[in-house]
């Protein structure tokens, strides 16, 4: 029996229970998808909490199938032999790594292709994969899916761009409303004749009559798709964005239109090296700014989000009971590490439970990140002692986790770091703490510290643990323990005690009752 199945979970309050030992749940624990699309083939396999799942899988070749389609109709021949050679090779990892099958779906080029049915049966004869090809409103459907999959609560429009297509849906309210599907590809504007001149028409003619059906959509908007996620490389050349994670990377339209600048007036081989952009990506890049420019001309975005979720995380939710999908993505990949990696799992909760009075007046949002910190205080514990403090922030601040802006990991990190060290000290992540306001900042010093004396009280996860008062208009901090847990008080513990009293600015006074 593993560790995690041995503890009995108390009731968890806010956030629930923890649900990836259900059953419905544990089912969807390993997961293989493969996304055939216009421009590239690519196998994911999911793993780990359902609600939050990691990448234990992850591989794409890139093979043009949808190049050359608006000329010939067909996919391309070249194009063909890559995709079955990668189908061949991702059915059989599949069979070797025991998973029961894999969800493969078809977008753009092979629903448009005339041999699209015939690449479908030769692919089921030669590999036994079935392949379900979409129409564009399901592809639309799904990618918004995989939205709601990092953003539970979500609201705004998607755009999801594809090789052979760029997909539209509206989403709110954990739902997924009206959606279309255009032909405003990379691959299928590079053949429209006329020039750049004559593609930025067809664009704006297309993209307002999508406006028209789609009707006023100026929330934020949520990017998916390749080329999307590397122009945001680019974006955050120019800006020299410290935090190198695409997913919950915001921009604005005036940072867009910078960025589109800055693409015209440098060298691509150049830009491409220096954001870690492919070539075959970089070479698309044109076509899809001259959308992205008129996308948010046309719709006017309070906002613009990039999504590393699309097609195959809405394949997943897909498979998701309601309950599941209404857990909150980070508190469920939290519990799901402290089960796997901490030495007490359960012991974060009553951590939790300590803390939230020194928080009383926090929303539910900044809630979530110390419940989330609470759990992952202890995940790091294998790293070398003296580099705990940068591992635990390291692993926030580049997990892959959904449900979490990039401020929010600074300030999870944060706390973590103050977790482990005392005192902040300039290190190679100095440059992150930018994101993060200097409110915030302190808060996460005495969320860390908090965390640091609490871990100092640790004992079995259903004992009794001390009790924190915090009265700020008499700025006096008070540590009530039974007498049971006063051997655990030792000097180490008071020093910890009065540093937590410090950073709230109070007097620090200790009650051993019973």
């Amino acid at each position: 029996m593993t560790k995690t199945a041995e503890i009995d979970f108390p009731d968890h309050g806010l956030f629930g229970k923890p649900i990836f030992e259900d059953p419905g749940a544990r089912a969807l624990s390993r997961v293989g998808v493969v996304d055939i699309g216009s421009n590239s083939v690519r196998m994911v396999i999911f793993d780990g909490a359902a609600r939050s799942p990691a990448y234990f899988y992850n591989e794409k070749v890139m093979c043009e199938l949808g190049a050359g389609l608006s000329e010939t109709g067909r996919l391309n021949p070249l194009g063909r032999v890559r995709a079955l050679a990668a189908l061949h090779r991702f059915e059989y990892l599949a069979k070797d790594l025991g998973l029961p099958t894999l969800h493969a779906v078809a977008t753009a080029a092979v629903r448009e292709a005339k041999d699209g049915p015939e690449f479908c049966a030769q692919v089921k004869e030669e590999t036994g994969l079935t392949i379900n090809v979409v129409d564009g409103e399901e592809e639309a459907r799904l990618s918004a899916q995989g939205v709601l999959l990092g953003w539970p609560g979500a609201y705004g429009l998607i755009c999801d761009i594809g090789g052979s297509s760029v997909e539209l849906a509206e989403i709110g309210g954990g739902k997924v409303g009206r959606r279309m599907t255009s032909a405003l590809g990379p691959l299928k504007l590079r053949d429209i004749k006329g020039g750049r001149r004559a593609r930025k028409a067809h664009i704006k003619k297309t993209l307002e009559e999508m406006r028209d059906k789609m009707g006023p959509q100026r929330d934020r908007l949520f990017l998916v798709g390749g080329s999307w996620r590397a122009f945001a490389r680019l974006d955050m050349l120019r800006r020299g964005y410290p935090l190198n994670v695409l997913h919950e990377y915001r921009m604005t339209q005036s940072q867009v239109r910078e960025t589109i600048k800055f693409i015209e007036l440098n060298d691509p081989n150049e830009l491409r090296a220096r954001a870690g952009v492919s070539g075959s990506r970089m070479a698309l890049i044109p076509y899809a700014m001259d959308v992205l420019s008129r996308l948010i001309r046309t719709f006017k975005p309070k906002d613009i989000a990039i999504s590393s979720y699309g097609i195959r995380e809405g394949l997943l939710y897909e498979q998701m009971p309601q309950r599941l999908r209404d857990r909150d993505p980070l508190i469920e990949a939290s519990r799901f590490a402290e089960a796997k990696d901490a030495r007490l799992p359960g012991f974060g909760k009553h951590l939790f439970d300590f803390v939230q009075p020194l928080f009383r007046s926090a929303p539910k949002q900044r809630l979530r990140l110390i419940k989330a910190a609470c759990l992952l205080h202890d995940v790091s514990w294998r790293a070398h002692p003296d580099y705990r403090a940068q591992a635990c922030f390291e692993y926030v601040t580049r997990a892959n986790m959904s449900g979490i802006k990039h401020s929010e990991r600074v300030f999870i990190g944060l706390a973590l770091q103050h977790r482990y060290r005392n005192k902040r000290e300039v290190n190679r992540f100095t440059q992150l703490y930018e994101l993060l306001d200097e409110r915030g900042q302190e808060q996460a010093e005495i969320l860390g510290k908090a965390l640091r004396f609490g871990a100092m009280l640790w004992m079995q996860h259903d004992a009794a643990m001390g009790k924190l008062r915090y009265y700020p208009k008499k700025q006096q901090l008070e540590l009530r323990l039974p007498k049971s847990a006063g051997p655990l008080f030792n000097e180490v513990a008071d020093a910890r005690f009065n540093s937590l009293a410090a950073a709230l600015k109070s007097e620090p006074k200790v009650i051993l009752r019973g």
